[in-house]
């Protein structure tokens, strides 16, 4: 599978020969939809929590008497069916919502999901990305040059100035290969990928 180099100016200047079995997958909607959304789920902190009718605070007081008012009977107003009562079956912070994938299956659904980017030619590859200063400024005049706006960028080693530069752009995501996960890959219309990044990428994925 050969890739489009980029210069500094988003012009292709060179091709790259890359792996076919991680940018030449076939397109699998099915695996890549369970990869995401088990991704998502296994993201969950799992502290959400609802009171039952035993832990609402409500009076034990009978509303009513039983019999000769010719309205229903009722015990307590902690009950499900009253306004302000408890939950019948309460959510609990205990509540188990991992999905277990196995490694296969999630090295295919990422290189289901990059093969399917380089295919719609929203995959850039540069031979380096980096800035001189954490500034903002200059990153997004980067970025402008190459003629991208929402983009996923990963890079092949941790570079403190291309991090701190990205915090402030709401549009741009930094990470390292080792870092990259299906939903950010899925979310940006654009993935800017280095060199260096893609031999490590065949290294871990392949």
């Amino acid at each position: 599978m050969e890739l489009k180099l980029l210069n500094e100016q988003g012009q292709p200047s060179a091709t790259l020969q890359a792996s076919d079995s991680l940018f030449g997958r076939e397109y699998n909607e099915a695996l890549i939809h369970q990869v995401v959304v088990a991704y998502m789920a296994n993201a969950r902190s799992g502290n959400r929590a609802q009171k039952g009718r035993d832990e609402v605070a409500h009076t034990t007081h009978k509303p009513w008497r039983q019999k000769g008012t010719g309205r229903a009977r009722s015990g307590m107003s902690s009950s499900p069916i009253w306004r302000g009562g408890g939950r019948a079956f309460p959510n609990k912070p205990d509540e188990n919502f991992s999905h277990k994938v196995n490694r296969k299956m999630y090295r295919a659904g990422v290189a289901a999901i990059l093969s399917q980017l380089a295919r719609d030619g929203r995959l850039s590859v540069v031979e380096g990305f980096a800035v001189e200063a954490p500034k903002t400024k200059l990153l997004a005049q980067k970025l402008k040059n190459l003629g991208l706006e929402s983009v996923l960028v990963i890079t092949d080693s941790f570079d403190e100035n291309l991090y701190l530069s990205s915090r402030n752009l709401p549009n741009v995501l930094v990470l390292e290969v080792s870092e990259t996960d299906p939903v950010s890959l899925v979310r940006f219309p654009n993935v800017l990928v280095t060199k260096g990044a893609v031999a490590k990428m065949e290294e871990i994925w392949q």
